[in-house]
């Protein structure tokens, strides 16, 4: 005959095996399991089955096992992971993709009664239509304000009605009549609440950011740093261009007002004192105006024009080179 394990000997084969853990996944997503059946678990540890572990366990004994580890291992990064024992609570450690497990985790999810006392997750509406009840049973929809009529017999609502607001507790009438209807408002599952990499804590939704959305929030940071140095006048890596491009408008603004000068000050100059020494000549598109070619001519004027009003020369930059 087996000998059944002591409270005392359950407790030392949760801390190893905690332990063990600790040691082989660098990720953990911590979740809740408020309204989990066994049955429900035993199905999610099936389908997480080959790269992740569900462990569950009274709370108190988690953070024991916790700090105690970190004391012996000296790795304090696990003490981050205590905070998060919070409620009802498990762990998933995972050698795969946390989103991916995430995901997989969230499939996993069933039907459930609406209890009497239970806080609704949801709004729960009841939809119109035929009950199937019979007269009899009027005093359930008589106490909830639920309009109806009789309909061949049988009991029928005629307007959809928010029967439970979200946050809202369950009463006995709401969970009887919901029952008598077949209906099942809710859904439960595991719920990932926070995530722990390697000694990182952080928030799942930034499991589903994309490279797209990393690249727009940095671009934007990037972007603020420069307009706060800008305008503070203290250089950073990302106003660095900026303060030269401007430093250099400025040298080039004292040149043109004064004598001082410099080469690249040199051409402007010359352009400011006669520009007509850079204006593109025009003779050979009269010469074939005067031939009869008016039409194609102002094309190939139009063609030459446009690109120069839109080009760098307007601005003086072509003088630099």
């Amino acid at each position: 005959m087996a000998v059944k394990p002591s409270k005392s000997d359950k407790k030392i084969a949760y801390d190893q095996k905690l332990c063990e853990l600790l040691d082989q996944f660098t990720q953990i997503l911590v979740v809740a399991a408020d309204n989990v059946g066994s049955n429900q678990l035993q199905g999610i540890r099936k389908g997480l089955r080959g790269d992740s572990v569900v462990l569950m366990g009274k709370n108190t004994m988690m953070k024991r096992s916790v700090r105690l580890h970190s004391e012996r291992t000296g790795n304090q990064a696990y003490l981050n992971l205590i905070p998060l024992l919070v409620g009802n609570v498990g762990l998933i450690f995972t050698k795969g993709d946390l989103k991916e497990v995430s995901e997989e985790v969230a499939k996993y999810k069933v039907g459930a009664p609406a209890r009497v006392g239970l806080v609704a997750p949801i709004d729960v509406i009841v939809p119109p239509g035929n009950t199937g009840l019979d007269p009899s049973q009027t005093s359930f929809f008589q106490v909830l304000n639920i309009p109806t009529k009789i309909n061949k017999g049988t009991v029928e609502i005629i307007t959809p009605v928010e029967l439970i607001k979200k946050g809202e507790k369950v009463g006995s009438s709401e969970a009887a009549l919901l029952a008598k209807l077949g209906i099942r408002p809710f859904s439960y599952g595991l719920v990932v609440l926070s995530v722990y990499d390697n000694g990182s804590v952080f928030s799942p939704e930034v499991l589903d950011l994309t490279e797209d959305d990393l690249m727009d929030k940095f671009a934007l940071g990037v972007s603020m740093v420069t307009s706060l140095s800008l305008a503070i006048s203290y250089p950073t890596l990302a106003a660095a261009p900026h303060m030269f491009i401007n430093a250099y408008k400025n040298l080039l603004a004292v040149a043109v007002a004064t004598e001082y000068s410099f080469p690249q000050a040199e051409k402007v100059k010359e352009y400011l004192k006669d520009p007509s020494k850079f204006a593109v000549s025009v003779a050979p598109v009269a010469a074939a105006a005067d031939s009869g070619a008016a039409p194609a001519a102002d094309a190939k004027v139009e063609e030459k024009e446009e690109p120069a009003e839109e080009s760098d020369d307007d601005m003086g930059f072509s003088l630099f080179d």
